[in-house]
């Protein structure tokens, strides 16, 4: 991507943070109250009438916004979990498959050292077994016994060669046996983890969906430009502080690919657990961004916080990471002019929003200078 084509995204951006919702609230979580219910009142001999219910103030919206941002940061660190879990496990399969390869050759290659060996024995039982002196006794021929002793001492060292590699690869099955082994017990443990983490995950999107279902649809409305405006006011502090002075707005080759990548995936689903190419979790798009950009990078938000490099906010430039939450729950991919490309959360689609909608917790780079 073009210097002139990132900042014309980043103008346009500027426009849709302007009028669009922006993503979702910060962190400041609270119990929100009980939700209304309809109260019924009676007229004597007349049907039951159900006045509408008395309109929540905003206060209590914000506290059921609060909620739900902490169920959906509950599901992510979750799903970050199971992501993680999967991952190991794709490892601990291959090596797996690995090893099977390896006990597998050395059991072919112990069945034709036994075989070399019996041959052995048999031609040595053939031969009666004598010693070379008797041997040499019973020759008629002594240049003939010192060409078949000359031969029947390279054949011992043969033979004994061929029972040390016996061993060796006895020693090397009974070694893989074991590492095999020990990565079935790895793999179950992480399939448990796995299976743990889904229904984490899936409970706490169920109770999400539940809490919203709560309100009515003109409530949801209210609690969407709600966290718009919340979204905003963070978009407009975080600019406040000076943060785009002097940013550099020069992608890498490989950050333009990356950027290029993400950008595409705009307006398709969050699925937690997703990699693409129809849906995607937030590690999954920018893991499979920079793998588009041919620098595979790890695949869950926490471990791209540990394992790559970290780079001031004043220094980031577009294709960088940016990680959100102390606990590194949440990642977008910085695309220039103050904002982001991300996949959000569940019942959003991937978008573009606002670099300081959310809080901060660092940068990281794939790729290197």
């Amino acid at each position: 991507m073009r210097r002139g084509r990132i900042n014309a995204l980043a103008v346009a951006v500027t426009v849709v943070c302007a009028v669009t919702v922006l993503a979702a609230p910060g962190t400041a979580f609270a119990h929100a109250g009980p939700a209304p219910g309809p109260s019924a009142s009676a007229s004597a001999g007349g049907p039951s009438a159900s006045p509408a219910p008395a309109p929540l103030a905003d206060k209590d919206l914000e506290a059921v916004g609060a909620q739900l941002d902490k169920l959906y940061h509950d599901a992510a660190v979750a799903t970050d979990a199971y992501n993680a879990a999967e991952e190991k496990s794709r490892k601990q399969s291959a090596e797996i498959d690995g090893l099977n390869r390896k006990i597998a050759e050395g059991r072919q290659r112990l069945a034709a050292l036994k075989d070399r060996a019996g041959a052995a024995a048999r031609a040595q039982y053939r031969n009666g077994g004598l010693p070379p002196e008797a041997r040499l006794v019973l020759s008629g021929d002594p240049q003939q016994f010192l060409d078949g002793a000359g031969r029947a001492r390279e054949g011992e060292r043969a033979t004994e060669g061929m029972l040390s590699e016996l061993g060796r690869v006895q020693k090397d099955l009974r070694e893989y046996a074991r590492d095999a082994a020990d990565r079935w017990k790895r793999l179950e443990a992480n399939r448990r983890a796995k299976a743990t983490a889904k229904k984490e995950i899936e409970q706490r999107i169920s109770d999400a969906e539940k809490l919203r279902s709560t309100l009515e649809e003109r409530q949801r409305e209210r609690l969407d430009r709600l966290q718009q405006d919340a979204a905003l006011k963070a978009q407009a502090a975080w600019l406040r502080t000076g943060v785009l002075k002097d940013l550099r707005t020069t992608a890498s080759a490989a950050g333009r690919k990356a950027v290029e990548f993400a950008t595409a995936q705009l307006g398709k689903p969050y699925v937690w657990g997703a990699e693409g190419p129809q849906t995607y979790d937030c590690s999954g798009l920018t893991s499979q961004a920079w793998a588009a950009a041919g620098r595979p990078i790890p695949r869950t938000s926490q471990e791209q916080w540990r394992q790559l490099r970290h780079v001031d906010v004043k220094d980031m430039r577009p294709g960088d990471l940016i990680i959100y939450f102390d606990d590194a729950s949440h990642v977008a991919m910085y695309v220039g002019g103050g904002t982001i490309v991300h996949a959000p959360r569940p019942g959003r689609t991937v978008t573009v929003t606002g670099a300081g909608t959310m809080p901060i917790l660092g940068v990281v780079r794939p790729d290197a200078d």
